[in-house]
């Protein structure tokens, strides 16, 4: 071994690093994740040879000129919704997803968005053949000679590339395919993807290019590699969904330009990605009529609200310990209301399996659902229906008081466009509802008022 060379054992979900090899890795728990690999103490390159050589120095933040037209659209406005308004000059983004899932198809569309403007724009696959990528975007209806394609794995080249051809967006599919010639490790190893990301992420910075890198996650659902490399870039996007579903859901979990919250509702077909400007009439198009357990309520996705049915099972079993099932809510959220439920209102559901779904796939993390979980499982345990004109909303308190919520009156308005013509709310939030028309509100301040009116 030279002397400007070490060993090192990296780990290959988190990346931590460890002077011996381990069969568990201290920092994650993962077994059999560490990996022998040999890094070169080379000096650092920061970019290819054809970018340019530029010094920075610093100048006043009131003369630096952002332009009049610093972000590009994709005219994909779901897409472009998640990013924050479209995609800003200079910025550098993560997607990630499962196997399959269609980030490469995403990316393809997005490109071919851009050349509609007249824009040039580079996919970079390490992963498939320019002919392969030739019958995907006929298939997609993404051809035009704008999109230029190229199969590549050598960041040296593709950074030489990318100052000869001057690309207006690039796109690296996928970024755990990349590899740098200087470090003796293995395409999709901790140092291979580091070191590549960081010369991406400098030359997005000089260059003003905004570079899309496409990657592969864990078996967990988080963005293989080390966790330097979501710290690294602008925003990491989470490409959501069943692949026996038709439905996906693109969301941000991290976002220097725009809102964390925003998704971005897709269907696939044989066209690929067609938007679904409409989500809650997509996720209520199936709701049965007068069917126990099942509930509608409004949940804030970033600005937008989208109504989701909320659909509860409640049956008794005869072993020891309940099931507490739980699909797109937190567990821990719904065994709290749970006991809620058997302190305030009486319920005995301790002798009893629960079950939550939300129906579409969706995930919901915000408490103002918490009333509409309550309402579906005392539906179902009841055996009684709830009037399908009706949305229940609402924070629910471990004193069984019903909290006061945010965005009501755009939570509203939506229920309306939506032909709902009644709403349970907090009694709280009925105070900045004032003026609103053609809806029956109806406010509660206790878990025990929404069961008695609701049943």
């Amino acid at each position: 071994m030279k002397k400007n060379q070490k060993t090192v054992f990296s780990c290959q979900e988190c990346g931590h690093q460890m002077p011996k090899w381990m069969g568990k890795c201290p920092e994650c728990g993962g077994w059999d994740t560490v990996v022998e690999e040999t890094q070169t103490a080379a000096p650092f390159r920061s970019s290819g040879a054809s970018l340019p050589s530029i010094r920075p120095e610093p100048v006043p933040i009131d003369s630096i000129d952002i332009g009049e037209e610093y972000r590009l659209t994709t005219n994909i406005k779901e897409f472009d919704r998640v990013l924050g308004g479209g995609i800003v000059k200079g910025s550098l983004v993560l997607i990630g997803g499962d196997p399959g899932i269609g980030k490469s198809t995403l990316m393809l569309q997005a490109l071919f968005g851009l050349t509609k403007n007249n824009r040039k724009v580079l996919y970079v696959s390490g992963e498939e053949s320019i002919q392969q990528i030739r019958i995907r975007s006929k298939r997609l209806g993404a051809v035009s000679s704008g999109l230029f394609v190229v199969s590549e794995i050598d960041i040296d080249a593709i950074l030489t590339m990318m100052g000869s051809e001057k690309p207006d967006v690039l796109v690296v599919d996928s970024i755990q395919t990349m590899f740098n010639s200087e470090l003796t490790s293995a395409p999709g190893s901790v140092s291979q993807v580091r070191e590549s990301a960081v010369r991406l992420m400098l030359a997005a910075k000089k260059t003003g290019v905004p570079i899309f890198l496409v990657g592969h996650v864990t078996k967990d659902g988080a963005i293989a590699g080390p966790r330097l490399l979501e710290h690294m870039v602008d925003t990491v996007l989470y490409f959501e969904g069943d692949r026996n579903h038709v439905f996906r859901i693109l969301r941000a979990v991290k976002n220097r330009f725009g809102s964390t919250n925003e998704i971005g509702v897709f269907e696939m077909n044989e066209q690929g990605l067609t938007e679904v400007s409409n989500p809650s009439e997509v996720f209520l198009s199936e709701r049965p009529q007068n069917a126990p357990g099942s509930v509608v309520t409004a949940s804030m996705e970033g600005t937008r609200p989208i109504l989701v049915e909320l659909q509860g099972l409640v049956s008794s079993t005869s072993f020891g310990n309940p099931r507490r099932t739980i699909l797109g809510i937190d567990q821990n959220r719904v065994a709290l209301l749970a006991a809620v439920m058997e302190k305030k209102l009486g319920m005995h559901l301790l002798g009893h399996d629960i079950f939550i779904n939300v129906a579409g796939g969706v995930k919901l993390d915000e408490p103002a659902v918490d009333l509409g979980i309550v309402a579906a499982i005392a539906s179902s345990f009841l055996d009684k229906s709830i009037q399908n004109d009706t949305v229940v909303l609402g924070e629910v308190g471990l004193t069984g008081e019903v909290r006061a919520i945010g965005h009501i009156e755009t939570r509203i308005s939506e229920i309306k466009k939506m032909g709902f013509n009644r709403c349970l709310v907090p009694a709280s939030s009925l105070k900045r509802t004032k003026g609103i028309k053609d809806i029956t509100l109806e406010g509660v301040n206790t878990v025990a008022e929404a069961i008695e009116i609701l049943f």
